[in-house]
């Protein structure tokens, strides 16, 4: 890849990653083809084409990051890691469909460096050959994916509600669970209001585009 778009190495803001996510473009991400053609674009230097292939698996970084719980400034400064060594290891990818697994483990090993540093430097170093990831991890990393997809299109559809819904739901999935009088003590509703606004904000999820397209998907490969 060209200096040019190594200095311009992009991922979304991290104010923005939420909004980044909701967007990529999950109905394509199985298309091996458009895949490949980005990658050998982005060889060459076409920063659309790097850019596209920052939106399409942020996804996929973001919510690797949530699952090892960092802080908002780590899962930042790991994103623009990975994205750099991709940079640095792009032509090595000789069949685009294993970019999934490579993204997914080099962002797996530079949570664990963070989660790590206050306890020194972790055994062993960490090699970033796309060749040498078995099937295994890419399939691993479809799981991922899918998961991203999953909480991407609620985070979507919960950003519509009312901010007194996405109070209301964001409590009632507290672990361990929330007794309904302390929830009703922190909103400031009745407990009888609780189960029938529960309902509305479900069925409100249940018809948000961003739900109703993850569900036809989902059919569709059924």
């Amino acid at each position: 890849m060209t200096a040019e778009v190594r200095s311009a190495v992009a991922q979304p803001d991290r104010d923005r990653w939420p909004a980044a996510v909701a967007h990529s473009p999950w109905r394509y991400r199985h298309d091996a083809s458009v895949v490949a053609d980005l990658v050998a674009r982005a060889r060459n230097g076409d920063q659309h084409a790097w850019d596209a292939l920052v939106e399409r698996y942020a996804a996929l970084i973001w919510t690797i990051c949530r699952r090892h719980r960092l802080a908002d400034a780590d899962a930042d400064d790991v994103g623009q890691i990975v994205w750099l060594q991709l940079v640095d290891h792009l032509h090595g990818i000789r069949d685009p469909a294993a970019l999934p697994g490579w993204l997914a483990t080099v962002t797996r090993r530079e949570c664990l460096r963070v989660l790590s540093a206050a306890r020194g430097p972790l055994a062993g170093g960490y090699g970033t050959d796309v060749e040498i990831i078995p099937d295994v991890l890419a399939g691993m990393a479809e799981q991922e994916l899918v998961v991203a997809e999953r909480h991407a299109a609620l985070h979507e559809a919960m950003r519509d509600l009312p901010k007194s819904g996405q109070q209301l739901m964001l409590l009632l999935i507290e672990d361990p669970p929330l007794p309904y009088t302390e929830i009703s003590a922190r909103l400031g509703i009745a407990v009888g209001s609780i189960g029938p606004t529960r309902s509305r904000c479900l069925n409100k999820l249940r018809r948000h585009p961003a739900i109703a397209a993850l569900t036809d998907t989902d059919s569709g490969a059924a």
